[in-house]
């Protein structure tokens, strides 16, 4: 498989791009070396190689889920300046211009 210069115009108009004569050259080289150093990959033997989803080993380092007494809402809103019903009341900070 080749990469010519018509799909890379097609590639460029995807991505809302336009390049010139010379940078259409340039791009339409680089892919086809992209696509051939894929197929040199592909001429590995990896029969004997596990799939991974993450090229380094990880072990689950989140504690259990324990349920908890939480905070009413009393208590989170007893030193408020100023509450509106069960919120925290804050001035507002975004303005429109």
């Amino acid at each position: 498989m080749s990469v010519k210069k018509e799909d890379v115009i097609y590639i460029a108009s995807l991505a809302k791009l336009k390049f010139d004569e010379s940078e259409l050259e340039k791009f339409t080289s680089q892919f086809n070396e992209i696509l051939l150093y894929i197929e040199k990959l592909n001429e590995l033997d990896t029969s004997n190689v596990e799939p991974l989803a993450h090229p380094f080993e990880t072990n689950n380092v989140f504690r259990n889920d324990e349920l908890k007494k939480s905070v009413s809402t009393e208590d989170a809103l007893k030193n408020s300046p100023a509450r509106n019903e069960e919120f925290f009341h804050v001035p507002k900070v975004i303005s429109q211009q």
